[in-house]
């Protein structure tokens, strides 16, 4: 039994040690290792000093190095290196100054001498038994020591959080995308403030109107924050996002958070349903096309996907109300959260460019794929037609096609104010337009982050079924 801890107690040591030393090797995570564990690393880089100084590494090292200086190693790497740099320049016909060639032979030697020396070095230690002193290596052996081990977990928690979440690559993958997303987040609210603050309209002189005097105006900009320096207001903007307390709007001082929670939910709605409306109709078209390219269904589903993709938002919801609300009377000309039956034809308007762009891409993905050798040795093994499709042909073709959908999604999302004037719904793309003429800046700061929070998050999404459909990609997610 004790054996048997004894054993696992190293392996994990090990494997410690390795997630270790491989984050060392990648600049961003060394940062963040470094300050998830600063104490810890403030041991670890004294007994490593220690170490270093009491072994023979620097000795020996000085030793070898004289040597090959004495035999003319260096002077041999130099010649190499200036007359690679003269046929290189000779070759490309370009004239450089002696002494600049010196200096570049000169580093290029001093590189590839200083490799050869820790090379040879590494072998000799090797050959007598001896193990080169590292940072890492310090850190694992270490760890082998229980009272080390346990002043690091209380002190480097964090650091250990954060190889853990490094060790587990789909957790690592996920991790990062939500890091990116944040940092979007906030790019978009710094470009979108930016324009604002540097906007010519007058949001005092809109809202108190003509008749307002300078005083007036002083008040509310004063009120508002509006005479503050940008960066002030900014960082006022960025805390509001952090604390998700975006204000009060300039027109009505109703609460900005709480005017978005009831909006935003009814454009998320109506844009999810047709996504998934217009997923389920357009796959199966892309699918019959691909499979029979250039017979009747291909050209005419592919015509009315490209009339699809031509068609106006506006005109096509002017055209449906006209038609099923005016002249029919089959369905209502504006929505109504309490009645379902307002919900098609917005759902129809924002659905049909998807629903176009989607089958399109899923026809000309799939006829990408169903010409590849594997799929043509599937058919030679005998499967049939359509275990060559599901099984080999689709789970390829849905890499563009998830592509496709993520960012129509997004624009479905921040572009739906049109389908909203034109069918009278109080969603967030109307709220952002109303605002922007005035212009209302937390409302149109608040409006335009919780699209972009969406849209990010989406994209996320999209990432982890990237990974899930690609092997290629868990491939890589386990390699770095």
């Amino acid at each position: 039994m004790t054996g048997h801890t004894v054993a696992t107690d190293s392996r994990l040591v090990d494997r410690l040690g390795n997630i270790f030393y491989k984050m060392l090797l990648h600049p961003t995570y060394r940062f963040l290792l470094l300050l998830a564990g600063a104490p810890v690393h403030l041991i670890i880089y004294l007994v490593y000093l220690r170490r270093k100084k009491l072994s023979m590494h620097k000795a020996a090292l000085d030793k070898i190095e004289r040597e090959w200086t004495s035999a003319g190693y260096r002077d041999l790497l130099f010649a190499e290196a200036k007359e690679q740099l003269e046929r290189k320049h000779q070759f490309f016909n370009q004239i450089i100054d002696p002494e600049k060639l010196a200096r570049e032979a000169n580093r290029i030697t001093e590189s590839k001498f200083r490799e050869a020396l820790r090379t040879q070095l590494a072998d000799e230690q090797n050959k007598n038994g001896q193990s080169l002193i590292s940072y890492s290596g310090t850190f694992t052996e270490l760890l082998q020591n229980p009272v080390f081990l346990a002043v690091s977990i209380v002190l480097g928690l964090l650091m250990y959080a954060l190889m853990f979440i490094y060790s587990n690559a789909y957790l690592k993958y996920i991790i990062e995308r939500l890091v990116m997303t944040v940092f979007v987040i906030f790019g978009v609210a710094f470009l979108v403030f930016t324009i604002l603050y540097l906007s010519p309209m007058n949001p005092a002189a809109n809202i108190i109107g003509e008749t307002g005097t300078p005083e007036q105006i002083s008040a509310f900009n004063k009120l508002y924050g509006l005479d503050q320096p940008y960066l002030v207001q900014l960082w006022h903007t960025f805390r509001g996002i952090l604390t998700f307390d975006l204000g009060k709007s300039f027109a009505g001082s109703e609460d900005v958070t709480t005017s978005i929670a009831a909006k935003f939910p009814v454009t998320l709605t109506l844009t999810v349903i047709s996504t998934i409306i217009a997923v389920l109709i357009a796959l199966p078209i892309g699918l019959i096309s691909a499979t029979r390219s250039n017979s009747f269904f291909d050209y005419t589903f592919m015509l009315l996907a490209l009339i699809g993709l031509s068609i106006p938002n506006f005109w096509q919801g002017l055209i449906l109300i006209l038609n099923f609300s005016i002249k029919l009377h089959w369905l209502p000309a504006t929505y109504n959260p309490q009645n379902a039956l307002t919900m098609i034809m917005p759902i129809i308007v924002l659905g049909t460019g998807l629903t176009a762009a989607v089958a399109r891409m899923t026809r000309s993905s799939t006829l990408e794929v169903i010409h590849e050798d594997y799929i043509t040795t599937a058919r030679a093994k005998g499967l049939t037609r359509s275990q060559v499709l599901w099984k080999h042909a689709v789970g390829n073709a849905l890499i563009p096609i998830i592509t496709v959908i993520g960012l129509q999604f997004g624009g479905m999302l921040g572009g739906a104010a049109v389908t909203e004037k034109v069918f009278n719904i109080n969603g967030i793309g109307s709220y952002i337009v109303d605002k922007q003429f005035i212009p209302d800046i937390p409302s149109i700061m608040g409006g335009v982050i919780y699209t972009a929070i969406t849209i990010s998050i989406v994209n996320v999404v999209i990432d982890i079924l990237y990974a899930f459909f690609d092997p290629r990609i868990r491939s890589r997610m386990k390699q770095y």
